[in-house]
């Protein structure tokens, strides 16, 4: 019997499964679908997310795409909807639309060089990203995490960070833009560790994801190592409402960001990036 197709529009009901603190004010929720199968995702898509009687927001995947049955969301606390959502109890129901948008090009990649960067809670959708490329890590070349978040108490996914620093097949890179004690790792803005990467522009593919202004500058950045546009990703952040591109609230420039990202390009967007009112 063919499975019924899912109104787009209309959120099915889930359970929080589990829930983990991430930093003080993140934390990431693994689901439990009652009212539609496992669905699944391609790393870098999103879910439309409701706290019932609050709101709706798009949230990243966060976890293995391996694990279709293991829905994760990792969201940051600051709004309504997203306060409601890291509020919820183990049991907890809220809804689910989904899954949307392009993902990362990872076909695109094979063959080559591989370097991620994450700023802040970026590295929640890079995260599905790095899962893939370890998984099948024989098919890229040199892979590298670079990461920089506020301070070190906001350090997300710790314990995967230490079990890949100890991998000899992938380099992962930690910055904070300010330290406290006991930090002895590197400060500064994450873009500075580009320069230490020492790509090789000719054969990297460079993913991208945070705040909006640290993806502009880390673009200009790997151009000036060499990257062209063309090898360049970003994920983007906009007002989404409805996730299929018929309202219109996501529009940056010619480019509505639920359906035609949130990855996209960055030589599509590079224009309308520098434009500050969009």
């Amino acid at each position: 019997m063919d499975t019924p197709l899912l109104d787009p529009l209309r959120p099915h009901i889930a359970r929080v499964r589990s829930t983990r603190r991430e930093a003080p004010d993140v934390w990431t929720l693994e689901l439990d679908a009652d009212q539609a199968p496992p669905c699944g995702f391609a790393p870098g898509q999103f879910n439309m997310l409701t706290a019932f009687g609050v709101g709706e927001v798009p949230i990243s995947f966060s976890g293995d795409p391996a694990e279709p049955g293991r829905v994760r969301h990792t969201v940051r606390a600051v709004g309504a909807v997203s306060s409601a959502l890291t509020r919820l109890d183990c049991g907890a129901v809220l809804g689910v639309r989904g899954p949307f948008g392009t993902g990362w090009p990872l076909p695109e990649a094979v063959g080559r060089d591989v370097v991620l960067i994450a700023g802040g809670l970026g590295i929640a959708p890079l995260r599905p990203a790095l899962y893939q490329l370890l998984a099948e890590r024989a098919r890229y070349g040199r892979l590298s995490l670079l990461y920089g978040t506020r301070g070190p108490r906001d350090i997300l996914f710790r314990r995967e960070l230490e079990a890949w620093r100890a991998r000899a097949d992938l380099t992962v890179e930690v910055t904070v833009d300010h330290a406290t004690h006991p930090w002895h790792g590197h400060v500064g803005v994450v873009t500075t560790l580009i320069e230490r990467a020492r790509l090789d522009s000719d054969r990297t593919l460079a993913l991208v994801c945070g705040p909006e202004v640290m993806m502009r500058f880390a673009a200009e950045a790997l151009g000036a190592a060499g990257l062209a546009a063309e090898a360049i990703f970003l994920s983007l952040e906009r007002n989404m409402h409805c996730g299929l591109g018929t309202c219109g609230h996501c529009q940056l420039g010619g480019l509505l960001v639920c359906r035609d990202g949130p990855v996209v390009r960055y030589d599509r967007v590079r224009d309308a990036l520098r434009i500050r009112e969009l």
